[in-house]
């Protein structure tokens, strides 16, 4: 086993995957073939990117069926609650990114207050999310 997993958190990976399984999702309801190829290709090199070991064949295949599995679970659950509340599917994935993002931030802020900061030495991580940095509320709003 390598050394270069050394210092990522659990939770780093989670939301990275959670991320992925959203953008999945994304991809179904687009139905863009374009979209549902580069999702793939994006869990294929997300999964590669988290391995210490090389996985076997059946297992990289079973990895990438659950990722593509919880990215069609999440397709199909993110278009019921649109048609039950009335919002768009883009806005429920949305939120649904936000809190995959909400959640890693949760667990960088006990690791600060515990003050471990896994070996980056400084206390701060990147999330998995740096592009949903924008402030909103519960209901997808800009906050002022």
């Amino acid at each position: 086993m390598t050394d270069e997993h050394e210092g990522q958190r659990p939770e780093d990976d989670a939301a990275r995957l959670g991320l992925v399984v959203v953008g999945e999702a994304a991809a179904l309801h687009s139905g863009d073939e374009a979209a549902l190829d580069a999702s793939e290709q994006n869990i294929r090199d997300t999964i590669d990117e988290m391995i210490d070991e090389p996985l076997t064949e059946r297992q990289e295949q079973v990895v990438e069926r659950l990722a593509s599995a919880g990215g069609t679970l999440t397709a199909g659950l993110s278009g019921a609650l649109a048609a039950q509340t009335g919002r768009s599917v883009d806005d429920i994935l949305e939120g649904a990114a936000r809190r995959v993002v909400w959640q890693q931030r949760l667990a960088d802020q006990r690791d600060a207050e515990r003050g471990d900061d896994h070996g980056t030495g400084h206390g701060q991580r990147e999330d998995a999310g740096g592009q949903q940095r924008e402030h909103r509320n519960d209901n997808g709003r800009d906050e002022d």
